[in-house]
């Protein structure tokens, strides 16, 4: 039997996120095919020899790698979750660090950040090796040390390529939903105006310029999800400027979603980076009309069976959701999703490449 550590983040189960979803759901199908698979987080102490393999999620926090495999030579998997978010940070974002960070380069924008949340407790102590080689060649020595990346689409990979001399051999991973939960019913009636966001509250998703784009529209939004814990001025920003029409529900489990996504025409993310957005997935497998960024890899996934938007522009927003709404709704991108983008799919992906890890010398 394969035994094998999926490292995240100390935050994996306080602040969650898509890679929580991700890295749940992986473990749990892995065991179906007799893998043993350990969630551990990366502040917990490992016993490396219990494993044949380190299997890692993150690659933009790589402090949280560096630690460990200064410990072991057992070979590391990546699955990076590369997400940009220097626009954010540098144009975005409000306050002193806004002016702070539009003088900064993107790693080392990264660099104060993870320093910064080790000391707000936020964190685990980022290490000594990471303060001395900062951002980028941290990424670099993961990158050198480990045995193959596991990248969720090949635009993911393309993107860290552009951005590092040297990449270890790859194998695409592609995310998935869980499509015994994620079934849907052609009976329930899909209400034209009502819009749902399912994400975390937080600058980087981009809340308030939806709430500007659909604000006293006919357009009933459900921004479902909890604030991120550093950005409660945020939420409360997005609160004062909503109108009437926009509700704002508590992170909800999947299986309370459900009733939101069989009633909603349309979903929308649009964020100022997306690493796929996995909400949009489950979105797609009810038949929600999608919504997107072009920033990120969204595009991978749903092509142009999705409608795209800026971002930057409340016009932008409000128009695609006007075309997303008005549109049938995409059976073909259902269809796609709940066949080829499955969690089981995805361990069975993932259980041929640590196979063919472990096969080499």
């Amino acid at each position: 039997m394969i035994k094998v550590a999926l490292i995240s983040r100390r935050t994996l189960f306080t602040v969650k996120g898509g890679d929580t979803v991700q890295i749940i759901e992986t473990a749990r199908q892995l065991t179906q095919l007799g893998i043993h698979a350990d969630i551990i987080l990366s502040n917990e102490k490992i016993d490396y020899k219990k494993y044949d393999l380190l299997h890692f999620f993150n690659i933009t926090r790589p402090a949280d790698i560096l630690k460990h495999i200064q410990k072991t030579t057992k070979k590391i998997i990546i699955t990076p979750i590369w997400i940009d978010y220097s626009f954010y940070d540098k144009h975005i974002r409000k306050g002193i660090a806004s002016l702070f960070f539009s003088k900064l380069s993107p790693n080392r924008i990264e660099y104060i950040k993870t320093i910064a949340r080790w000391f707000r407790r936020k964190d685990s102590w980022p290490g000594f090796t990471y303060l001395l080689k900062g951002q980028q060649k941290s990424i670099t020595t993961v990158l050198n040390q480990a045995t193959m990346l596991f990248p969720n689409s090949m635009a993911e990979y393309e993107t860290i390529k552009r951005h590092f001399s040297y990449i270890p051999s790859h194998t695409i991973i592609p995310l998935g939903i869980d499509e015994e939960l994620f079934q849907y019913d052609q009976k329930v009636r899909k209400q034209n105006n009502m819009v749902i966001c399912v994400a975390r509250i937080e600058g980087i998703k981009n809340q308030l310029n939806l709430i500007k784009a659909l604000n006293n529209t006919p357009y009933n939004l459900y921004l479902i999800g909890a604030a991120a814990p550093n950005q409660k001025e945020y939420y409360n920003e997005c609160k004062k400027r909503a109108a009437e029409n926009i509700f704002f529900i508590e992170h909800l489990p999947q299986k309370k979603l459900i009733e939101y996504y069989k009633a909603a025409k349309v979903h929308i993310l649009p964020s100022w980076y997306e690493s796929c957005g996995l909400a949009s997935m489950e979105a797609a497998a009810m038949c929600c009309n999608i919504v997107a960024t072009r920033n990120g890899f969204a595009s991978s996934y749903f092509h142009e069976e999705a409608l795209y938007c800026d971002p930057a522009s409340p016009s932008s927003i409000l128009s695609a959701i006007e075309n997303a709404a008005k549109k049938e709704v995409s059976i073909s991108l259902q269809q796609q999703i709940i066949t080829k983008f499955t969690w089981q799919q995805t361990a069975l992906k993932t259980k041929e490449a640590y196979q063919e890890v472990l096969s080499k010398k």
